[in-house]
């Protein structure tokens, strides 16, 4: 049997042909990348001497081309970016690399990324001199689902378990093909109401982010997304985890309100499209919800809503939908907005710059964050 080391020298000797390192050759000068220029542009660097093409696939932008030099070394700068966070990765030969040389990921089931962070501008995402909350991972088994499963909870800045103090709760839920640390590892939730909190721009709260998948075999390569029956199990199968585990769980351990005026339910992509299923079908445990470039529901809204009436907005502090202009989700969005209108529920759609991009949903978190839990919140906003 081949032990775990044997596997690892093996995998690597497999890898030598494309990083063009034979063993007992000199070891190569290190390669930088990514490297971040004053001036917001970034180099990326990628050693690779046998390959033919390499390109940076670069989130939200066409593919950059890059250049090989004579060491082996694949070269190209970008344009100036504006300040954020970026997910990249190389294309060589048509095979889809990390950097080697850059520690910072974006972890996600189906395609993992590396990140680079452009500074500057005051962005709610970076950290700053405030006071900071914390970030708690907790496990369970899940009986309803049947796995075994996590979830990370944010508690504000001087939240104490054994004062008296209670705190509205936020159930933040991922996109399709993330894990649940997608909003901290990616989306830095708990950097914005760290940010927000310390400003006065947004109520202290405790932010609850789930797994979001109730059938977990949707995130798999060999799933068929089309699958209508499948989607739809994933969907109630999540909302019963959430109700009958989760918050049970949450309402135990932490200092909660137990009561639909102090819950909101919130998400991106799928996790959009969970709040509004989970959200607009309980209103007796939620006052509050945001959908951020919701995809993945079933074209026959009136089945998947068959509760709303006038009296639905009368029930909600907040609606918030928003989605990126160009976002291939645009239109679907708009016509959920007409479908709730039609039902008396006036809720106009935030249509933003940006694609389906964690560009677009830490800027959406930021601003539904702070117009959550302030009695001024109007029942239904844009």
């Amino acid at each position: 049997m081949i032990n775990a080391m044997t596997r690892i020298g093996l995998l690597f000797a497999l890898a030598l042909p494309l990083l063009g390192q034979a063993p007992g050759s000199p070891v190569a000068q290190p390669v930088i990348s990514p490297e971040v220029h004053p001036d917001g542009r970034v180099t990326f660097r990628f050693r690779a001497p046998n390959a033919k093409e390499v390109t940076v696939s670069f989130e939200g932008a066409q593919r950059l081309p890059m250049k090989r030099e004579e060491s082996g070394v694949w070269v190209a700068t970008s344009d100036v970016l504006p300040p954020d966070i970026y997910a990249y990765s190389f294309i060589a030969d048509g095979v889809r690399y990390l950097d080697p040389r850059n520690p910072l990921i974006k972890p996600n089931l189906l395609n993992p990324s590396s990140m680079v962070v452009i500074s500057g501008g005051d962005q709610p995402w970076e950290v700053r001199d405030v006071p900071h909350g914390a970030i708690h991972r907790h496990f369970y088994h899940s009986a309803i689902v049947g796995d075994d499963r996590d979830y990370y909870v944010y508690t504000p800045p001087g939240y104490d378990s054994t004062a008296k103090k209670l705190y509205p709760t936020l159930y933040l839920l991922h996109g399709y093909s993330d894990d649940a640390s997608g909003w901290t590892a990616v989306g830095r939730a708990h950097v914005i109401l760290d940010n927000l909190i310390a400003q006065g721009k947004a109520h202290p709260m405790i932010v609850v982010m789930p797994l979001g998948y109730g059938a977990p075999e949707v995130v798999s390569n060999t799933f068929p997304l089309r699958d209508s029956q499948v989607w739809q199990r994933n969907f109630d199968r999540f909302r019963d985890a959430l109700l009958q585990e989760l918050m049970p769980r949450i309402e135990k351990e932490y200092r909660v309100h137990r009561n639909r005026s102090h819950r909101a339910i919130a998400g991106l992509s799928m996790g959009g499209s969970e709040s509004l299923y989970v959200g607009l079908n309980a209103l007796d445990r939620f006052s509050a919800i945001g959908a951020f470039s919701s995809g993945g529901l079933r074209d026959d809204l009136a089945s998947l809503f068959p509760k709303l009436t006038e009296k639905t907005r009368a029930q909600l502090q907040l609606l918030w939908i928003s989605c990126g202009v160009d976002d291939r989700l645009i239109d679907a969005n708009r016509k959920l907005v007409e479908f709730l209108n039609s039902k008396k529920i006036s809720v106009k759609l935030k249509e933003v710059p940006g694609a389906h991009t964690w560009q677009v949903w830490r800027r959406n978190l930021a601003e539904f964050a702070s117009l959550l839990f302030q009695k001024k919140t109007s029942p239904a906003s844009d």
